[in-house]
This record gives C-alpha cells, sequence and structure tokens, in this order.
C-alpha cells in the first residue's frame, strides 16, 4: 500500500512557495501568465516589469527544487509593435545569474494552431519549453520516451555501404559523425526536442490550457513513482491531474479561487494505492507454472506408459 498525496493551495505562489521545504521537489512543470495576457484573471504584468516580477519566484523554485530535478518552463513571446518582445531572452538571463543553469529548450509545436493572417509575420504554431537545472547531474530516464525508429529504417539499412559500417565524421567539419550499422538491431530510438501536439480543444473553463500530453511526457523524462511535481500557476489543474495518474505526489498552487474550487473538489489529498511486489508475484507465478508443468508432465508419461502397456498386450 502506497500512497499518492495531492496539495492543492489557495494564494499567491510567491507567498506559498516559501511555506515549502528545501530540496522537495523533483520536477517543476508549470506556464505562468504571459505578458501582457490573461488580464481579467490575473491582472496582467506588462513585458518591461516581468523579469522583475518573476524573480523572486524563481529564486523559490530554486530553493524547493532538489539538485536533481529538473524546472520547465513554458513560456512565448508576444509581438509588440511589429517585433517580438525579448522578455523571455531576458528572464533566462536573469535566472541565469540566480544560479540556474538553462540546460536545454523545447520546442511545443502546435498541430492545430488557429489559421490567421497579420501584415508583417504567421500564425503562432509554437511555444518555447525551457529547461533549467539546479546541477549538471540530474535525473532524466531516456528511456521511457523512446519512439519508434521509423519506416525509413527498413529499406535505408539493408543497404549499407563500408562507409556505413564505421563512425562516418561529418564533411562540413562539424566533429559529428555516425555509424549507420548502429541501427540495424533497434526498434526505437532518442525522440528530439521538438513535440507535436494538439491543443486542448475544450478549455475546462480556463482560458489557458495545455494539453495532458505534455506534462506527461516531461514526467516520463524526469520523474519516476511517488516522485513529486509542483505548479506554482496551477490554473485547471493539468498538470495535477496527470501526476495523480502517473502515480506521482503533486503540490498545485492558484491564486484565482474559482480555478482554486474547481480543482481542489476533483481531488482527495491522499489516496492509496495497492502495490504486489513484483517479484514475489513472479516467483509465486513460476512456481505455480512448474507446478502445474510436472503435473501435466506426470499426466502425459502416465498415458504414455498405459499406451504402451496396451500396445505390447
Amino acid at each position: 500500500m502506497k500512497e499518492i498525496k495531492t496539495n492543492i493551495l489557495l494564494g499567491d505562489c510567491r507567498e506559498i512557495l516559501k511555506t515549502l521545504d528545501d530540496n522537495s521537489i523533483d520536477l517543476i512543470f508549470t506556464s505562468p501568465p504571459y505578458a501582457d495576457r490573461r488580464i481579467k484573471t490575473y491582472g496582467g504584468i506588462k513585458p518591461e516589469d516581468y523579469v522583475e516580477w518573476f524573480l523572486p519566484i524563481g529564486e523559490q523554485l530554486l530553493r524547493v527544487l532538489k539538485p536533481d530535478g529538473t524546472f520547465i518552463l513554458n513560456i512565448k513571446e508576444k509581438a509588440e509593435s511589429g517585433e517580438r518582445h525579448i522578455y523571455v531572452l531576458e528572464l533566462i538571463l536573469a535566472l541565469r545569474k540566480r544560479g540556474w543553469l538553462w540546460t536545454e529548450e523545447f520546442i511545443w509545436h502546435k498541430k492545430n494552431c488557429y489559421p490567421g493572417k497579420w501584415p508583417n509575420r504567421f500564425r503562432d504554431a509554437w511555444e518555447r519549453l525551457l529547461q533549467f537545472n539546479k546541477t549538471r547531474k540530474f535525473k532524466m530516464y531516456q528511456e521511457e520516451v523512446m519512439v519508434p525508429i521509423g519506416d525509413w529504417a527498413v529499406d535505408r539499412l539493408k543497404r549499407l555501404s563500408e562507409v556505413d559500417k564505421i563512425r562516418d565524421n561529418s564533411k562540413s567539419g562539424s566533429g559529428f559523425g555516425k555509424n549507420v550499422s548502429n541501427w540495424l538491431s533497434r526498434q526505437h530510438v532518442y525522440p528530439t526536442n521538438v513535440l507535436h501536439l494538439s491543443t486542448e480543444c475544450n478549455n475546462k473553463n480556463h482560458s489557458a490550457v495545455f494539453p495532458e500530453a505534455l506534462p506527461e511526457w516531461f514526467m516520463k523524462l524526469f520523474t519516476k513513482e511517488n516522485d513529486w511535481i509542483l505548479d506554482p500557476f496551477m490554473g485547471s489543474g493539468t498538470t495535477i491531474r496527470v501526476a495523480k495518474r502517473m502515480h506521482r505526489n503533486s503540490v498545485g498552487i492558484e491564486i484565482v479561487p474559482e480555478y482554486y474550487k474547481m480543482v481542489k473538489s476533483e481531488f482527495n489529498p491522499v489516496e492509496y494505492l495497492l502495490y504486489e511486489e513484483q517479484e514475489k508475484y513472479e516467483t509465486h507465478k513460476n512456481k505455480r507454472s512448474a507446478k502445474l508443468c510436472r503435473k501435466t508432465h506426470r499426466g502425459l508419461s502416465q498415458k504414455a506408459t498405459a499406451k504402451a502397456r496396451r500396445t505390447t498386450t
């Protein structure tokens, strides 16, 4: 029997984060209000004030994250006066100065983004997912997010040249090289840092909802069951909902009472899961199978002996 805890907290994350223990969270996955967005629900933060607003939050997130944990920040610059604002870039630089390592950048490609027309740009079809860490040694379970190798390998691997059987360095001088023959026995490969996911059509009474597949992918990559997930901008509770389904403990913080009540009504603070010891189960199963095999073998042997006697007679 194991506990899965879901803590739903109402209030400003700048204050509530101070109540969480140091080094207690395995994964922070969140999407804060973008600059000048969600004015009716979150008040809206001016682009020029965004870094100053977020830094106190970033300091608390740095404190509560475990040394081997990961922080994923879903965010996107806005266009203003005909050009992209640089507040996200400024935020990255400011967080680095506060001790964060900017480890990677993932792209969420929105496969079903809405059509539109602007005089000097095209429609937005992607958002950033910035990965930050406290140390260079962090938990990462890459095998959990592997993908099928694809149809390209069927024909390509049938006709390997001599060059394909050795490490062939790039002709561009980049220093990269590949040995194509290494792919012969592989059915799955590691993914890229571009995630192709559709947006949620049902907004669940919230103005900005990301698909459940988004936090799910990162939970697979950076956590195991019973780890702790934090979303300081919980919104409609997508991150918390996925954490519960994947048997992760979670903390969600929300400043808007309506969203807090909506999510709070869904969850019990503690749920119990019944776990069977896999090794013991398999041992018991193997013993039972062996016993069944012995009985079957004895039965077949007895039948064979009786048949042989009848034939001899």
